[in-house]
């Protein structure tokens, strides 16, 4: 899901922007540098090298999502508090938290893991991603769906989030046609609708993809910049 910084400097940015473009003139040189900085600049943020000071190593996190996907969660969180302990801003261990958390049913706990990396992270899509599942749990459909539009507008070939959009679009659907015919019950295409989007689409929260990897550009450590108002 990363791009070679060559790459994107010469084909664009991966949500499909054009091409930044070099002006024949002095003045749009200069522009054309200080763009190619800036992208070098967020790149290296996104990017981040595993061993930098406060990034933790892929062994460590490869271990804690091997006794995730084992379903050893318990041993999985104390890994993760050793790791956290000596990383505490390493996104890709926050993450696996609120996974973990997640699975073993505290959907609280792993919401504010969740809101908290969408606020230090906010390029990252699979937060949001994990934010919109839980939401979704609890009947929070329209949370849902801004959510994932988030996710969508910050990584637009985040195929998991458009898989769940589509879920949550479903499911308000047939919330909608379930409203329509309180009001009028011989409305038999609205029925055929309901019928088919039940077969679908069963009422089951599950449906919803869980995002469990980090991927690679969450390596990034978050700005050192102080925030002046906590949300």
């Amino acid at each position: 899901m990363q791009s070679q910084p060559t790459a994107v400097a010469a084909a664009g940015c991966t949500d499909g922007s054009p091409p930044l473009r070099r002006s024949a003139s002095p003045g749009g040189q200069i522009r054309g540098r200080a763009a190619l900085r800036a992208l070098a600049l967020v790149l290296g943020l996104l990017l981040g090298l595993t061993g930098r000071p406060g990034i933790a190593s892929a062994d460590e996190l490869g271990d804690v999502q091997a006794l995730v996907t084992k379903g050893d969660l318990a041993r999985a969180s104390d890994r993760l508090d050793a790791i956290l302990a000596k990383h505490p801003k390493d996104a890709r261990a926050r993450f696996l938290r609120g996974v973990v958390l997640t699975e073993q049913k505290r959907p609280a706990d792993a919401m504010k893991v969740f809101t908290a990396l969408t606020e230090d992270y906010p390029e990252l899509p699979e937060p949001y991603n994990n934010l919109a599942v839980l939401h979704a749990a609890q009947g929070q459909l329209d949370r849902a769906r801004q959510l994932l539009e988030s996710a969508i507008r910050n990584h637009p070939g985040f195929a998991t989030a458009h898989q769940n959009l589509g879920d949550i679009h479903a499911r308000m659907a047939a919330e909608a046609y379930e409203r329509a015919l309180q009001f009028d019950r011989s409305n038999t295409a609205v029925q055929a609708r309901l019928k088919l989007i039940r077969e679908l689409f069963p009422a089951n929260p599950k449906l919803l993809r869980l995002e469990q990897h980090p991927v690679a550009h969450s390596t990034a450590q978050p700005p050192h910049v102080p925030r002046s108002e906590p949300r």
